[in-house]
């Protein structure tokens, strides 16, 4: 009797209510909807019954437990049976193999309640079946998409991270796989991109369509708000600049988002994408500042520039000329680390290079240990920088040909026209009532350090701050941050006379 009056009821909702049920089974598959669990529980709610979902290895998916023969759940996970009805006791069990794309293996949905399956309840089951074997396989679709994208975006990590330490070769090896051809370029513009948090993944994927698959885009390891692009571009240094066109498509696409800022590199070898990126996060700097919202490396008088060429050279290559003893893997690694490590905060460097920070710390002591220098003191940071900057920029000169005599440091800051800069921009300190020129001085002394400085000057750590927070506006430099704009202004400080040139490696060492 039972049974029969389930039928009669069963009949009643498939007939006038027939539509009903299936527009409630394809409200699933809505975006809203596509919820495996929530599908399981209207089944069972429908049913008048318990159901659950097993995946391939017998575990639960969805819904409530359901007590089940282990062979005969086997038997359908096999295949060898389609689908079972069977009364066990005072329940009556349906149970039905549901498909799952490779490599998921299928699962079982079953179904169990105390009075016997109508037809339509049969057939809420199997269209159910149906609509769960959708979901898994939409689901299954879209995970293995996120492990592609990720997968992508970690080998963009491990290719930027390769040309970090100037490994060309294992960088072109690991990006012909997916982008044959890409790093063929001789040469390279960085550009870092700046914008909120939490709509970086967004940026990034808007890099990527605005550059044409044309450049390597990364998430920044460093900066969580930050897109590291690379645009490589065909030529020598006269040559055509095929990373152009990457930046107007990315200055464009600052222009259309307002709060998001760009910063852009000069052009330079690959071998040498750790310059730029420390040349583009400066220039990002004064992005901030800009009405565009947007700039290139700054092409302002910078001192390196001031001073005689061969001469910088000549004094650069001395001073690293220990390193060059090196495997060309080793030394390209320690320069890479040491470039990045002065550039950035040990912890940032690391991010970077996706190694430690004690290893970035054991790389730089190793560097300093080599070139007989001590990278804790400011001043000697500062040339150790002009000298891998000029490494890294200029030609390399014939030997010989700055003259029979040594190179110093201090006479590289001798020129007249170094001099000349440094006094024009520490000149502009003046200005202020404060004597932020005498702050800044025992600041650098004191490497850096407000607390050390603040003692030397008998003043509080926090007016020290104050008074190099209160310069940088001034000389339109960053000094609370390691990097370039602050070691060209420990450079003025030697330069006019203020602070003494330190005594390097290198210049004690025979010819």
């Amino acid at each position: 009797m039972a049974g029969r009056e389930d039928g009669v009821a069963g009949a009643q909702r498939s007939g006038s209510g027939g539509a009903a049920w299936a527009e409630e089974l394809l409200d699933q598959l809505r975006p809203a909807g596509r919820d495996v669990r929530k599908v399981v529980a209207w089944l069972a709610e429908s049913v008048g019954g318990t159901a659950c979902l097993l995946d391939g290895d017998g575990a639960l998916l969805a819904g409530e437990p359901v007590a089940l023969d282990e062979k005969l759940v086997a038997d359908v996970l096999a295949g060898r049976l389609a689908s079972a009805a069977l009364q066990d006791r005072e329940r009556h069990l349906r149970l039905v193999r549901v498909g799952a794309p490779p490599p998921s293996a299928a699962g079982v949905l079953a179904v169990a309640r105390p009075t016997p399956f109508d037809r339509h309840g049969a057939e809420l089951i199997s269209r159910t079946a149906a609509v769960l074997e959708l979901l898994l396989r939409a689901h299954e679709t879209a995970s293995a998409g996120r492990r592609l994208e990720r997968a992508t975006a970690a080998l963009r990590l491990a290719v930027l991270q390769l040309l970090m330490v100037e490994d060309t070769v294992s960088a072109r090896r690991v990006a012909a796989g997916l982008w044959p051809g890409f790093l063929d370029a001789d040469t390279a513009r960085v550009y870092v991109m700046e914008g909120r948090r939490d709509e970086r993944d967004r940026l990034a994927a808007d890099c990527l369509d605005a550059t044409g698959g044309r450049a390597l885009v990364v998430l920044c390891p460093a900066d969580d708000e930050h897109v590291i692009v690379v645009a490589p571009g065909r030529g020598g240094a006269s040559g055509g600049d095929g990373g152009q066109g990457a930046g107007d498509a990315l200055r464009a696409l600052v222009a259309a988002r307002p709060g998001t800022y760009l910063g852009g590199s000069a052009r330079h070898g690959l071998a040498r994408t750790a310059t730029g990126y420390a040349q583009a996060v400066s220039a990002l700097a004064v992005a901030r500042f800009s009405p565009h919202g947007a700039a290139m490396y700054a092409e302002r008088t910078r001192p390196e520039r001031l001073m005689d060429p061969e001469a910088l050279q000549a004094w650069s290559a001395r001073l690293l000329r220990p390193l060059d003893a090196l495997p060309h893997h080793t030394r390209a690694e320690l320069l890479a680390t040491t470039r990045l490590g002065l550039e950035f905060t040990a912890v940032a460097a690391a991010r970077i290079l996706g190694v430690s920070r004690n290893t970035v710390r054991a790389r730089m002591e190793r560097a300093g240990e080599l070139l007989g220098t001590d990278l804790t003191r400011l001043p000697v940071r500062a040339a150790v920088h002009l000298a891998l900057n000029t490494q890294a920029s200029l030609d390399p000169v014939p030997e010989g040909s700055a003259g029979d005599g040594v190179v110093r440091f201090a006479d590289l800051l001798a020129g007249t026209a170094v001099r000349a800069w440094a006094r024009e921009l520490l000149g502009r300190l003046t200005a202020d009532g404060r004597d932020l020129r005498g702050t800044l001085r025992a600041w650098i002394a004191a490497g850096g350090n407000a607390e050390r400085a603040a003692h030397l000057l008998g003043m509080h750590a926090q007016t020290v701050r104050e008074h190099v927070r209160g310069a940088e506006p001034v000389l339109e430099r960053r000094l609370l941050a390691t990097g370039s704009d602050q070691y060209e202004v420990v450079l003025a400080h030697l330069a006019a006379g203020d602070l003494e040139p330190p005594a390097l490696g290198g210049e004690s060492r025979p010819g």
